[in-house]
């Protein structure tokens, strides 16, 4: 068997933690997987893993051998870098690792441009919400958007501001009214992404906080905007997120006159000496593109009354209570539409 290749699947093999998902990764059947590394313990007479029905682990061996593993397939790596770079062209597949927000339209033209671009190229990308070690799990690059600092050893090339903006949709306005200062949030049900539990505004003389009444939380940016929409509560999302045409006259922004705290999109890849051809020219032409597109504009809030008499937002409405089972499945709202006048709420700020 080749040595390289039973080195890369014993590297892929640790990395991933299974034989089943290093197998599927490197396109193998996983009893082959399992040849190239058995074939590996035998030319060195030494266990390198420690096999149960449940889980592997690295002997003392099997961790010496994968830490020399590692470094000896990146300087290989590198090296074929450096002569594929001779040729211009760059090559081979490209993984990157994305929040999920980011699946948008804007995306997906830029991805289409690409592979017309550079068709030698096949991009990896996957949308997660968590931060991956892009290191330890082998991918290429990140796009990661941030207000903190990045952790040592990587390299973070900064794309552009990401406009945030409160939202909620047209419904829950009309029935909770809409919030008209900063310090009206705490009056109103909120969904947050991560651990958050209060608003965060820059103010004039500097950052502003209003607790927030959680009432949702998820992992996803998506899946926030998803349940904003439904009516559940307000929610921080990206401009480029409400500005998609599935949220076209479901979500609207609030409070645009009190902006949050901006992160900043960031193109984060490891501290190579010699930066791939792939990598290098994905993420000139990411520079590039963002660029030549305008960056999003916060919207102007409009008035969830007026809203609510456009055919575009009826319609919306219509839908969400068509599927609302305490309607029959009845349209309720009809021409001429008036909307109600939205409930004044006057409570104290629960806990």
């Amino acid at each position: 068997m080749d040595t390289v290749v039973s080195m890369k699947v014993f590297r892929e093999v640790v990395e991933r933690g299974s034989f089943v998902a290093a197998a599927a990764r490197l396109d193998l059947s996983t009893a082959m997987a399992s040849k190239h590394v058995m074939n590996i313990e035998q030319r060195l007479g030494a266990r390198l893993l420690n096999r149960s029905s449940r889980s592997l682990s690295l002997t003392e061996p099997g961790r010496i051998y994968f830490e020399h593993c590692k470094t000896i397939l990146e300087e290989l790596e590198q090296a074929e870098s450096a002569i594929g770079s001779l040729g211009g062209a760059p090559r081979g597949t490209l993984r990157v690792t994305c929040p999920s927000w980011m699946t948008t339209r804007r995306m997906a033209e830029f991805l289409a441009a690409h592979r017309g671009r550079y068709p030698d190229v096949v991009i990896d990308v996957t949308f997660e919400d968590r931060i991956a070690d892009i290191v330890e799990e082998g991918y290429d690059l990140a796009l990661r958007s941030t207000v903190e600092s990045l952790p040592d050893g990587l390299i973070a090339r900064p794309l552009r501001a990401v406009p945030l903006v409160i939202a909620a949709s047209t419904k829950y306005l009309l029935r909770r009214g809409t919030p008209k200062l900063p310090r009206d949030l705490a009056q109103h049900d909120s969904v947050m992404v991560g651990s958050g539990h209060t608003w965060r505004f820059m103010g004039p003389t500097g950052s502003i906080e209003v607790p927030a009444h959680v009432v949702l939380r998820l992992s996803s940016t998506s899946a926030a905007a998803h349940a904003v929409s439904t009516g559940i509560g307000v929610a921080a999302l990206p401009v480029t997120v409400i500005e998609d045409p599935q949220f076209s006259g479901v979500l609207q922004p609030i409070l645009t006159d009190h902006p949050l705290r901006y992160p900043t999109l960031f193109a984060v890849y490891g501290g190579r000496k010699l930066l791939s051809p792939k990598i290098r020219t994905f993420i000139d032409h990411l520079i590039e593109y963002v660029a030549e597109v305008p960056a999003p504009r916060t919207p102007e809030a409009r008035n969830p009354e007026a809203l609510s008499n456009s055919g575009q937002v009826r319609s919306a409405i219509n839908a969400e209570l068509k599927t609302d089972g305490r309607n029959n499945g009845k349209l309720l709202i009809r021409e001429p539409f008036t909307a109600r006048a939205p409930v004044s709420h006057t409570a104290s700020p629960r806990e």
